[in-house]
């Protein structure tokens, strides 16, 4: 298995300036969808009712980063240390653009759900970078450590120009759509669903892109890398679920948070591997983006897939 997911990792993701622009304008665009459903209220209720909002970011944004640290150290043999940096990344990314969809399917709650976006979406701002660079650290020093001193290329990411580039694509869009929400309501109700559509739609587009001139490679291994990130994001929602529930959260709340944990922005993954100014084009990331693509299409499929079923449940 090893040797397969090597032949992903030297695979160079080389975009021209005018792709990568269309790439961050179209992530810019679904955060800005995102936004239009978050407003102070949330900020307020958050502040009224803290205990399942902080319960749902220790679960997002510490426990699922420590929980892919674990399992890629638990696998260390047989992937490779691109693919673990790229269960990293994702895990270092706020929830994705269709988690309150999922929420209000799933009977969850809703309004937390929203809560959490825009704690998670803020946050990410100064949390993304910053776990990708604790957790990658102590992924390589751990690794090195096991393999008897054998020292793995350093990932040379340049942490200001990450951070500045998650705030151009969540911090702008956030406030923008918070803005326009706040000015036009009745517009903004007109549009919110039709561009959570269009969202998916985009996302996938992304994928293509990023992969058109590697389709075969990705055929050929998709089943390893379905095998991870199946593995990977089952975990997500399982420490979701269990956190929420040791925390004696309601079921309205632990569906939420769980859904939140699970549903992650790989499309935020994709966009910082494709940017050459954080992730120098020598670097082997080809198993990071395989990833982080596959989580954005897995994640749409398992998120979808346990909110038919908890809606067809019962809540006492």
């Amino acid at each position: 298995m090893i040797e397969s997911l090597k032949v992903l990792d030297g695979i160079r993701l080389n975009f021209s300036p005018e792709g990568l622009f269309t790439i961050n304008l179209t992530l810019a665009f679904i955060m800005f969808g995102v936004a239009l459903e978050i407003k102070i209220e949330h900020f307020k209720q958050v502040l009224l009712n803290p205990k399942s909002p902080i319960v749902g970011v220790i679960s997002q944004f510490f426990l699922l980063p420590l929980m892919t640290f674990i399992l890629i150290i638990i696998f260390n043999e047989i992937i490779t240390p691109s693919i673990a940096m790229g269960m990293i990344l994702v895990a270092s990314c706020p929830g994705g653009n269709i988690s309150n969809f999922m929420s209000a399917m799933a009977k969850g709650n809703a309004a937390l759900s929203v809560s959490l976006t825009a704690i998670a979406t803020l946050a990410a701002i100064i949390l993304t970078p910053l776990n990708f660079a604790i957790w990658g650290g102590l992924y390589t020093n751990v690794v090195s450590h096991i393999d008897s001193g054998t020292l793995l290329q350093p990932l040379s990411i340049d942490p200001i120009e990450m951070f500045k580039t998650v705030f151009l694509l969540l911090g702008i869009p956030l406030v923008l759509g918070m803005w326009f929400n706040y000015k036009f309501p009745k517009l903004t109700l007109k549009i919110t669903q039709p561009l959570k559509k269009i969202s998916i739609i985009l996302f996938m587009l992304i994928v293509i892109l990023a992969f058109i001139k590697n389709y075969d490679h990705f055929i050929a291994h998709i089943k390893f890398i379905f095998l991870i990130v199946l593995l990977h994001n089952a975990i997500a929602l399982t420490t979701g679920f269990t956190f929420a529930s040791i925390m004696r959260r309601n079921v309205q709340d632990r569906r939420a948070i769980t859904i939140e944990t699970g549903i992650q922005n790989s499309g935020l993954a994709l966009v910082l591997l494709f940017n050459p100014k954080i992730f120098p084009p020598e670097l082997a990331v080809g198993g990071m983006a395989f990833i982080a693509a596959w989580w954005g299409i897995w994640h749409i499929i398992s998120g979808l897939g346990i909110s038919y079923v908890w809606s067809k449940i019962k809540i006492d």
